[in-house]
């Protein structure tokens, strides 16, 4: 089992940077797809990007490529996501998500990211 705590939220202006960050416990790290989801006020939540457990292999929503990037620190235990030139409709609670090997997933608690224009 692995618990998942994000921080590095909080109030950038548009076209600013924010950097999160996800540190997991417990053990497996290495073994699990790490993710990125985030959900805006009224809205389902939604893929933001994933890292793959082997290989280490990125894949983004088309909303933030070319302004996110996705890294991940095996020897931290913690993902992070880089956010660039962020957007008002970029506001939204991030989660940070692990995926097992067979399937199982775990949520952290969210942070909160308010992009002002």
């Amino acid at each position: 089992q692995v618990q998942l705590v994000e921080s590095g939220g909080g109030l950038v202006q548009a076209g600013g940077s924010l950097r999160l960050s996800c540190a997991a416990s417990g053990g497996g790290f290495s073994t699990y797809t790490m993710g990125w989801f985030r959900q805006a006020p009224g809205k389902e939540r939604e893929f933001v990007a994933q890292i793959r457990r082997l290989g280490g292999t990125t894949y983004y929503a088309d909303s933030v490529k070319g302004r996110f990037t996705m890294s991940r620190d095996t020897a931290k235990k913690t993902v992070y996501l880089q956010m660039n030139s962020v957007k008002h409709e970029d506001t939204a609670v991030y989660y940070c998500n692990a995926e097992s090997p067979v399937g199982r997933g775990y949520w952290g608690q969210g942070t909160q990211v308010t992009v002002s224009s």
